[in-house]
């Protein structure tokens, strides 16, 4: 689902770039302190929103905001802060397939072909992921 669902938008709006497809889909993105937070997605008044860590890296505020556009997307009608302090609903489900959503935006397959060379240590590092992200997007 979070493969294909990044393939549309990406394909349908002509971009990868989070900030663009959050401001086309009317999504607001605010930047706020939140300490050890990088960022969460919810809703308040039908009017979604991503909040990203300002004092994040420019790349970190990047891929936060890809993971929690996946969340807007996958998940409309979570509110994962709310979900992970009021209920005992296990929000890992959501957090891997906001991660998948988020490396497919940001990392192509023609990307990949380019780099099959190396290994998942040095793609991750090309790609500035964390290695299990890479793993993830690699399947393996």
């Amino acid at each position: 689902m979070a493969k294909m669902t990044a393939k549309y938008l990406v394909k349908k709006y002509k971009t990868r770039n989070p900030f663009e497809l959050a401001k086309i889909l009317g999504i607001l993105i605010i930047y706020e302190p939140l300490g050890q937070m990088k960022g969460y997605y919810n809703t308040a008044f039908r009017k979604k929103m991503i909040h990203i860590n300002n004092g994040l890296t420019k790349y970190e505020q990047k891929f936060t905001a890809a993971h929690e556009l996946g969340h807007a997307v996958l998940h409309p009608k979570s509110n994962t802060p709310f979900l992970r302090n009021q209920t005992l609903f296990s929000i890992d489900k959501l957090k891997i397939e906001a991660n998948r959503f988020a490396v497919e935006l940001l990392i192509s397959d023609e990307d990949i072909t380019e780099v099959k060379h190396l290994t998942i240590e040095q793609m991750a590092a090309y790609f500035g992921v964390h290695k299990k992200l890479m793993k993830l997007l690699l399947e393996i």
